[in-house]
């Protein structure tokens, strides 16, 4: 194993895999170690079933339960916005080749205690109890401010400034109500919490603009699911890198990494010696190297039946806005099923997923699990959040974050361009690169 490479990753989460297949396609000499036998790391999907059980101490499974292997329950749930970053990625690296998607049949919102479906046509906007007539009204107005707005085009911004102008005071131009505010920063803009009202509106307009687009490309929802699972995603990334030279080694134990002069210049496993110029892993190969910044609480749950007042709904995300419930960052659900080769038949895998905020986490995401009754059987796992101490521009390593509560790729995405900034100091742009006749989305 004692040869140079340009590039040595360690692990098999999804950005890990992302950046080895682009690393790999650029020409890069790639080897990719991870501790782990199987591909994903953090972002991995369990098989079978019974490994879920013994992966989280639970005596099981009773049965009936279908046969394990038609079981694929990821650790961390997230949707891919249809015109979001990782689409394009995968479009761009052609990764599309290797994974088939399915389009999530909705998105709602949590509001007093009950679920209501995100309108995504304006005869559902119009029947929405989300809001009142006259509020409907001028939401349709923002939406097509929205949807119309060019931040290159003065003509498209009733003369406000986007990147002063806050997005309190553009909802307060609209006379948008609290409830309407946060129906739109949760359910559309996908923010967490409510920091977002007080920064310059752009971002935030071109978070509602992307998942608009993303809905208007398949009408249902604005996300997809890959079939099988997340899992699919790291692993098509892995093929990606193998078909460009990229050499990949599981089960392989990581002993050290070895410095010279500040700089890494290799990984010692097993007695052997790989000398790199540059390095990718996640915070667990080098915890020194990273500090703390929150916790996220999951669970997942097995249910019988698809989610109350979903309108029979194989797939849907539901989130619940952290005003709702007297909390400071919102609480996400997840749901698939055996539609998405993920689950046995009959059977449906709904993920919680927040920020803990108390020392009761559990509690914290009450509210979902009573949304999600009856439960079959419950998985629940607090994992620390993690960033890197330093950017590795000057030890040439790079550290990627920890994945966070969103049911989102977007932020992962935004990881990803970073790390890849900070690599080559070159920009990782996908912007140009959808395709909305593109047949491997449907």
């Amino acid at each position: 194993m004692e040869e140079m490479y340009d590039v040595i990753v360690l692990g098999t989460g999804l950005k890990e895999c992302v950046l080895s297949g682009i690393m790999s396609v650029n020409g890069k000499k790639v080897l990719h170690i991870d501790q782990n036998d199987y591909y994903g790391g953090e972002t991995a999907s369990i098989t079978p079933l019974e490994e879920l059980y013994r992966r989280f101490n639970v005596n099981g499974p009773p049965e009936p339960m279908g046969r394990g292997r038609e079981w694929n329950v990821d650790l961390v749930p997230k949707f891919l916005m249809a015109n979001g970053q990782l689409v394009k990625m995968l479009l761009y690296t052609e990764v599309t080749r290797y994974i088939d998607f399915k389009v999530v049949d909705g998105s709602y919102v949590y509001k007093a205690g009950k679920i209501h479906k995100v309108p995504c046509t304006e005869e559902e906007a119009l029947a929405s109890d989300l809001m009142g007539i006259f509020e409907k009204r001028r939401f349709r107005k923002f939406l097509l401010f929205v949807v119309n707005f060019n931040d290159q085009c003065a003509n498209t911004q009733y003369d406000f400034d986007p990147t002063k102008t806050t997005m309190r005071e553009l909802y307060r131009k609209f006379d948008l109500g609290p409830e309407v505010m946060a129906f739109t920063g949760h359910a559309l803009a996908l923010y967490r919490t409510d920091d977002y009202l007080d920064l310059p509106c752009l971002e935030t307009i071109n978070r509602i603009k992307l998942y608009c687009e993303s809905l208007a490309k398949y009408s249902k929802s604005p996300y997809l699911y890959p079939l099988y699972g997340l899992g699919e995603l790291p692993q098509g990334f892995a093929r990606l890198s193998a078909l460009f030279g990229g050499i990949y080694m599981l089960n392989k134990p990581v002993d050290e990494i070895l410095m010279k002069n500040g700089q890494v210049v290799g990984v010692k496993s097993e007695g052997e010696i790989a000398h790199c110029k540059q390095l990718i892993c996640d915070p667990s190969y080098v915890p020194d190297q990273v500090k703390k910044t929150g916790r996220v609480i999951r669970a997942i749950c097995i249910l019988s039946h698809p989610i109350r007042d979903t309108n029979e709904c194989t797939s849907c995300q539901i989130i619940i806005p952290q005003t709702q419930v007297n909390r400071k960052s919102d609480i996400y659900v997840c749901m698939v099923s055996c539609s998405h080769c993920v689950a046995s038949d009959g059977k449906y895998v709904a993920i919680i997923s927040t920020t803990v905020e108390t020392e009761a986490p559990e509690k914290e995401i009450q509210p979902a699990l009573e949304l999600l009754e009856p439960v079959d059987q419950k998985f629940v796992s607090i994992n620390d959040q993690f960033k890197p101490k330093l950017d590795g521009t000057k030890n040439q390593i790079f550290i990627s974050r920890s994945y966070d509560a969103t049911t989102n790729f977007e932020t992962t995405c935004d990881d990803i361009k970073d790390m890849f900034r900070r690599m080559t100091g070159a920009t990782l742009d996908f912007s140009d690169m959808w395709s909305s006749d593109n047949s491997d989305f449907q």
